[in-house]
């Protein structure tokens, strides 16, 4: 039996199949980080820290005339985003019914896809974590509502990045307000702005619940590791007569080689 606890719900597997199936499809949309950062694991529950490569020097030794030194690592931090679902409802599932009510455990999926997102691209001060946009020493380019404006911006981004060294391809990180600008608009000759946009970075452009405007940044590899141990998944806590109470549970760390490989285009100017 591991920490989810799964054995011991009133859950059968395949209604656990079920659940793992709707939570995989809601989160594969919002999760963005992921698509743009080097992706490393999972480790499992118990990885609690990543390694940094680095020591700090020990005021003073155990003995005379040994020194001491200690690693410094980077501890990984838990979210979870609790949900409930109704008895019946996973009765009726077992049934066959194709119209199950999981509305809970969507809402549950969009929120810490979210909160995944905003720690990656904007940190989590509790935490400790600084992220991408915030730990950018590049200057900052105010998004602003034009979306005709986008390819200009982007590629002033993209020209900031090789002017540090900074190599491609390039990805794009965009908030769910200005994507849609971006995908309903076409520019003079019919040409769509989604695949202007395209063309310039030399890669993906991804929808980013949680950012704040957009980030570009470099896709070339080992700038930004997302470390996590206890990857997303959904766990048990307690029932009953009526409702199950579940929640979806990961582990993670996020570590920053090169800030300088990203641009935030601010959404506050």
């Amino acid at each position: 039996m591991n920490h989810l606890l799964r054995q011991i719900a009133p859950i059968t597997d395949a209604g656990w199949a079920r659940l793992d199936e709707e939570a995989t499809e809601r989160l594969g949309v919002s999760l963005a980080a992921r698509k743009l950062v080097d992706f490393a694991g999972p480790y499992g529950w118990q990885y609690s820290a990543a390694n940094l490569g680095r020591v700090r020097a020990l005021a003073e030794g155990p003995v005379e005339a040994v020194t001491g030194r200690q690693r410094i690592v980077l501890p990984l931090v838990e979210l979870r985003a609790e949900f409930r679902l109704s008895r019946s409802e996973l009765e009726d599932a077992e049934r066959g019914a194709p119209d199950v009510d999981l509305h809970s455990l969507d809402e549950a999926a969009r929120r810490i896809a979210v909160a995944e997102n905003t720690a990656v691209f904007h940190g989590y001060e509790a935490a400790g974590i600084r992220g991408i946009a915030d730990s950018s020493p590049q200057t900052r380019i105010p998004l602003g509502e034009d979306c005709e404006s986008y390819p200009r911006l982007v590629a002033t981004a993209i020209q900031s990045l090789r002017n540090a060294g900074i190599g491609g391809p390039y990805g794009l990180a965009l908030a769910p307000g200005p994507y849609t600008g971006v995908i309903e608009t076409a520019e003079h000759g019919g040409y769509l702005l989604l695949e202007h946009l395209r063309h310039i970075l030399e890669g993906p452009i991804v929808w980013a619940p949680g950012v704040r405007g957009a980030v570009v940044l470099s896709l070339r590899g080992g700038d930004f590791l997302f470390e996590t141990g206890q990857d997303l998944a959904i766990g048990y806590d307690r029932h009953d007569a009526g409702e199950v109470h579940l929640y979806l549970e990961e582990s993670f760390a996020l570590r920053i080689a090169t800030p300088e490989a990203a641009v935030w285009l601010s959404d506050t100017g």
